[in-house]
């Protein structure tokens, strides 16, 4: 499978209880990831991380599978155009 360009953007809204989770799954799939930046919100107790990924569109839905079945978490994301 091709894989592209892509971005995952991701807002913890309870960082503290979904940080470990995500993290753990981002370890998970760390073979993907190209750069990631993270910022906390720490009034809001809240987090959105941006990761930039190669990926297929199959191991990114992997990946924004399990991100989204965490609860507090919403994911989204873009792959570039085929080739």
């Amino acid at each position: 499978m091709e894989k592209r360009l892509g971005f995952v953007g991701i807002i913890l809204h309870n960082r503290r209880k979904a940080a470990p989770l995500v993290n753990n799954i981002l370890t998970e799939f760390g073979d993907l990831v190209i750069g990631r930046m993270g910022i906390p919100h720490v009034k809001r107790e809240l987090s959105v991380i941006v990761l930039i990924v190669n990926a297929s569109t199959d191991e990114l839905g992997a990946l924004t599978g399990k991100l989204g079945k965490i609860s507090g978490v919403s994911v989204k994301s873009g792959l570039s155009k085929s080739e």
